[in-house]
């Protein structure tokens, strides 16, 4: 009967020539699906990089506006601003100056 049982345990340990292609295909399959998705996430990857790079440019144009803005509201709350817009757009001058223009 020890003999029967060892020969049972061997048979039922070898596995078949189905069973053993099945896991190699599910294998396979698994490893292709891995090499997919790497490639799928490293071609969003450069994307998300260079979307970064396209705002982190434009962040640096909006800073750079803003210093502009900020100087310029600075400068319309001075004296010699209120002098530059009455002269240039409403044409007043001081009394002791005198304005010249060339003929047209």
């Amino acid at each position: 009967m020890a003999r029967r049982n060892r020969r049972r345990k061997k048979s039922s340990r070898r596995q078949s020539p189905i069973a053993s292609l099945l896991i190699v295909v599910a294998v396979v399959v698994v490893c292709l699906a891995a090499v997919t998705r790497t490639m799928a996430l490293k071609k969003e990857s450069r994307a998300l990089a260079e979307n970064e790079y396209i705002l982190e440019q434009r962040l640096e144009e909006v800073k750079q506006e803003s210093v502009r803005l900020d100087a310029e509201a600075s400068y319309m709350q001075t004296n010699q601003y209120i002098e530059d817009v009455a002269k240039d757009k409403l044409g007043l001058v001081y009394p002791d100056e005198i304005v010249i223009k060339p003929n047209e």
